[in-house]
């Protein structure tokens, strides 16, 4: 937020106030939250014994993505965390969904934990009131347990969110607070669990006894690790703080490590102690619903379910039951804070980026904290926690935390090509190794998280399925029916533009050239001025000033002057055919990020860049700029290199084609300069030697149908044999004047830009190469996701 006061700017931000403790506190304490408690007993039931090695190996497997949150929250010290990486990294509208999708996931956990902290609550009275449990049904006062429950919910929300209103300071230590006295008695159910294992002369009986210590199998093993997984998410909540921490760039990895640490070593002292410590009395079989006095200890605790390490502790700790509740509802209260402050982050992260309504970005200008984000989300939560059967939403909060994961080790694969000057505090050693992995992980335990919560099968299933699909269909209305718009606005504000000749033309097509070399400014345009011509559209022509991240962009402006020249050359080309052309100057940090945001904010049809027609770099394909652009722009995209051997007359074009849309694309710019240069046009599709009669007869038809776009131009086709497409390509394109050719049909795991081939084909040939990539909108990103363009 910002205020006009006498003349200047006031930016109000969110003070930096908390140090390594208690964001590693926060982090602790999410991650050792209501699950140590509600999870355990059930997985158990899942792993058996090898519970122990499930939480190890969850704890490993959580490590992956922790390194990329580490490295990116050191990187990006903002609230928000995944939803400013994902913007940065990969092209609207992943950014806005995924912290769609966060918001979400961290606003139902939270209303687990809130209606869990309801439920340990009125357990706690009625031990006290009646010595025992209640039974289900009990009333209290003439009111159900289960509306008591709901509640006590709705008030400790509100009571979360006036602690969190109060600023991160008093979070932070009533995090520490709360924390420490889980762990503290977390360490008691241990210590007498361990006790009670070792008094035991067959205790490791109940580890390796008749059916092993892998007595459920290598399924239930991973079961366990579907289960618990969500468990290890405190990190998410680490980096949500980044704004609010005191040097960001060495406490946020810190934090995110120590917190791991901490917790896996607790996870599994707890299952040693659970399993080690309970002793199957007839009083605990009956609590379980059992009656065979050999059954073993982990089929016990899977029965038990929620209340499995509770029920244990009754029998081995002292006053196991009341203390267990005590750390229970601590567990609940610390896990509830962490997941507000969270959701409330997101909200005022993407509310700063003009995603959702100004107000939830306001900061109070005396607790220094998002107040309003912190409302509505505590207002989001209580009603979640009131009105929803909410253990039945909880399983689509994990299932989106899964995705989240996925898209925050995707974004650090990306940012490290897009963004290579980034300051790094912290390198994920082993890249890309290690983000692959993540993500790798993250699907192979996927299904196994599914099939524990049921997911797809029955009420819970359903409930959980139409929820999700719920906030998206939400989410999609308020992206397109009002965050879109504000967005480019934003745009505008963070890149000014400086733009010179500016006239109206008519014209409702248009399409961009960005000049960054005179020397080829003059082919490029004249490129333009024949698609312009096909398409009866307008040129616009930009250039970049950029401006270290530092500097004040508007510091730029002093450098404008030196771009006007080389605008109103190139220019001139287009004037000169007759095509409107405007030209503009666009002030900016990043060239790639100010030729998208133009892209956006003039609506462009078509891009057409320059390539020198280097080799390949380690880090980029084509180059830094023209990658991101390539792979992010909303439009069609043509990239031009220059020949080495171009002399500017075009008399025939060769156009290898493998079909598709990007082939069309391609056909549609020979066609152009074909009308103009008076050429003739090639096209030609390259078929293995011996190719039997049905490929042969499936590459005439896609001769065919790009030939179609060719009407009234003089067109051979020809059928090549190769046994190398690339080869084959740049062997006959050097008996043209000019190449022009459509991006691959490739997965996005092999698919960097255009594809290999165009690629290839362009860095090989010396004459003029023009490739072309038609814009296919969404759909073309979730199949470059999926499937084959």
């Amino acid at each position: 937020m910002s205020e006009d006061a006498g003349g200047g700017n006031v930016e109000a931000e969110l003070s930096r106030d908390m140090g390594l403790l208690p964001i590693t506190f926060i982090g602790v304490g999410a991650m050792i939250g209501a699950g140590v408690f509600a999870l355990t007993g059930q997985a158990a039931g899942l792993a058996g014994p090898a519970l122990l090695l499930a939480f190890l190996c969850n704890g490993i497997v959580a490590s992956f993505t922790a390194m990329s949150y580490a490295e990116l929250g050191a990187a990006f010290p903002r609230s928000g965390g995944a939803y400013n990486w994902v913007s940065e990294a990969l092209p609207r509208p992943w950014g806005f969904f995924t912290g769609w999708a966060n918001w979400f996931a961290q606003a139902v956990a939270c209303a687990l934990y809130s209606v869990t902290f309801g439920v340990f609550f009125m357990a706690f009275v009625s031990i006290i009131i009646t010595g025992g449990a209640t039974t289900e049904g009990a009333h209290f006062l003439g009111i159900a347990q289960h509306l008591w429950a709901k509640g006590i919910a709705a008030v400790v929300v509100a009571f979360f969110g006036y602690v969190n209103y109060r600023g991160a300071e008093e979070t932070g230590t009533i995090g520490i607070v709360v924390t420490s006295a889980k762990i503290i008695i977390l360490a008691i159910f241990v210590l007498f669990g361990a006790l009670a294992t070792f008094q035991d002369p067959n205790w490791t009986g109940k580890f390796i006894g008749q059916h092993g210590f892998f007595a459920t199998g290598a399924s239930g093993v991973m079961a366990a690790m579907g289960f618990t997984y969500v468990a290890f998410e405190g990190y998410d909540i680490i980096v949500q703080s980044g704004e609010e921490v005191i040097d960001p760039g060495v406490n946020i990895p810190k934090a995110i490590f120590y917190s791991i640490i901490v917790v896996i070593p607790i996870y599994i002292l707890v299952a040693f102690a659970a399993l080690g410590g309970i002793d199957v009395t007839q009083h605990i079989l009956e609590l379980a619903g059992l009656s065979d006095p050999g059954t073993p200890t982990y089929v016990i605790l899977g029965n038990l379910g929620e209340l499995g390490i509770i029920q244990a502790a009754g029998q081995f700790v002292p006053y196991g039951l009341p203390l267990l509740l005590i750390a229970g509802l601590a567990a609940t209260m610390s896990a509830l804070n962490a997941t507000l402050y969270a959701s409330s982050r997101i909200a005022y992260s993407m509310s700063r980026d003009k995603l959702l309504p100004d107000a939830l970005s306001d900061i109070h200008p005396e607790t220094r904290s998002p107040h309003y984000a912190i409302a509505v989300s505590a207002v989001l939560i209580a009603v979640m926690a009131l009105s929803l059967p909410i253990n039945s939403v909880a399983s689509s909060s994990s299932v989106m935390f899964l995705l989240l994961f996925s898209m925050v080790n995707i974004a650090l694969i990306f940012m490290r090509r897009n963004r290579p000057d980034l300051e790094r505090p912290f390198e994920v050693p082993a890249f890309p190794y290690t983000p692959a992995l993540g993500v790798i992980f993250q699907l192979i335990l996927a299904p196994f998280l599914l099939s524990s919560l049921g997911l797809g099968i029955g009420e819970e299933g359903f409930v959980s399925v139409v929820t999700m699909l719920v906030w998206f269909a939400i989410g999609v209305a308020v992206y397109y029916g009002y965050s879109e718009a504000r967005e480019r606005e934003r745009m505008e504000e963070e890149a000014p533009t400086v733009v010179h000749e500016r006239t109206p033309t008519g014209r409702e097509t248009q399409i961009l050239v960005p000049i960054a070399n005179p020397e080829h400014a003059e082919q490029f345009m004249r490129t333009a001025v024949d698609v312009a011509t096909d398409r009866d559209a307008e040129i616009l022509v930009m250039s970049v000033v950029t401006v270290p991240q530092q500097t004040p962009l508007e510091q730029g402006r002093q450098f404008v002057d030196e771009k006007r020249a080389v605008l109103e050359e190139a220019m001139t080309v287009a004037e000169e055919a007759d095509v409107p052309v405007n030209g503009t100057v666009r002030i900016g940090h990043d060239v790639a990020q100010a030729i998208l945001n133009t892209i956006t904010q003039e609506e462009s049809d078509a891009v057409l860049m320059g390539w020198r027609g280097r080799s390949r770099r380690r880090d980029f394909v084509l180059g830094s700029n023209l990658d991101t652009v390539v792979t992010d722009a909303d439009c069609d995209v043509l990239v031009e290199k220059v020949g080495a051997s171009a002399d500017g007359d075009v008399d025939s074009i060769f156009l290898p084609t493998a079909g598709g849309p990007h082939a069309e694309l391609a056909a549609e710019v020979a066609r152009a300069v074909a009308r103009t240069e008076s050429a003739t046009v090639d096209v030609a599709h390259v078929v293995a030697p011996g190719a039997d009669a049905e490929e042969r007869a499936d590459a005439e038809e896609r001769i065919e149908s790009t030939m179609a776009a060719l009407e009234d131009i003089e067109t051979d086709r020809e059928l090549i044999e190769g046994r190398d497409i690339a080869d084959t390509i740049v062997e006959h394109a050097g008996d043209h004047d000019l190449t022009v050719i459509g991006a691959t049909r490739e997965s996005l795991l092999q698919q960097l830009t255009f594809g290999a081939i165009p690629e290839e084909v362009g860095r090989r040939v010396s004459t003029p190469v023009v490739m072309a990539k038609r814009n296919l909108g969404i759909k073309s990103w979730l199949q470059r996701w999926f499937s084959r363009t």
